[in-house]
């Protein structure tokens, strides 16, 4: 695992997590452990239960059975969640469209009155800056792109010097270029503050990319956690045909000729 610049990661565990909706499971028992500091990514296919449990893993939705600890200590105790900075960003960007930029980045200090005017708008000012989009303060979401609207919720959750940062799809709908700078701010963000992030992801190069070590899910259960070159080398068939769909595709020059039609 590559060192951050300050150790002010958490390390979570996630312990027999179970989760059913109507009697349906969608998690399976699921269990790992990130390490502070660690980009820790979660592949797997549609369906397979990824968001559902970073919603778990921020404390979004209870589990059935099972536990997630944070240094230790079990989210669903008293006041630990609250000793804790941490920020999820959404697989939507999650901002709202009748704010600025600046209002969007801004919004947890101001809801909560932890810093004055001033401050904020220093702050804000900062964070735009450091993921690449300095001065657009005023303008609102709507006219920005995929990529800046994604690297704005990057600098709002930049604002709570955050100890653990998830994302959810953070490429998910972006260009190639986009998704490299996407990539490069969350590297940016763990060797500046040496943040923990869990990275959901079925982005295949940025996985690949990023992550210290990579875990695989299939129909709600953990099924292979290595590093990326752990993973591109397991024979596994699943995970062969995750890391490698277009083998699966057959290409024009590949398929067998049209049969021949008598005209009538």
């Amino acid at each position: 695992m590559s060192s951050a610049a300050s150790n002010t990661g958490v390390r979570v565990e996630v312990q027999g997590l179970r989760k059913a909706y109507a009697g349906q499971p969608v998690l399976k028992g699921v269990g790992f452990a990130v390490e502070p500091g660690e980009i820790f990514v979660i592949m797997g296919p549609s369906g397979s239960g990824k968001s559902v449990l970073l919603r778990h893993i921020i404390g979004l939705e209870p589990a059935d059975e099972g536990q997630i600890l944070i240094d230790g200590r079990s989210i669903a105790a008293a006041g630990v969640m609250e000793s804790y900075r941490m920020a999820m960003v959404f697989q939507s960007g999650a901002l709202l469209n009748s704010l600025t930029v600046g209002e969007n980045v801004g919004l947890h200090l101001a809801e909560h009155r932890l810093k004055t005017r001033e401050e904020i708008r220093r702050i804000v000012r900062e964070k735009l800056e450091i993921v690449g989009l300095k001065g657009i303060e005023e303008k609102f979401p709507a006219e920005l792109s995929g990529g800046m609207r994604k690297r704005v919720a990057i600098a709002r959750a930049l604002v709570i010097d955050p100890q653990l940062v998830l994302y959810d799809e953070p490429t998910s709908e972006l260009d190639p270029i986009s998704s490299v700078t996407i990539g490069e701010e969350i590297q940016h963000l763990r060797s500046r503050v040496g943040a923990t992030s869990i990275v959901v992801s079925h982005d295949r190069d940025l996985a690949f990319g990023i992550a210290d070590r990579m875990a695989i899910i299939r129909d709600g259960e953990i099924i292979f956690i290595g590093t990326p070159d752990e993973v591109r080398r397991n024979a596994d068939p699943f995970i062969q045909r995750l890391l490698n769909p277009e083998r699966l595709i057959r290409r024009p020059a590949d398929r067998p000729p049209n049969p021949t039609v008598a005209p009538p």
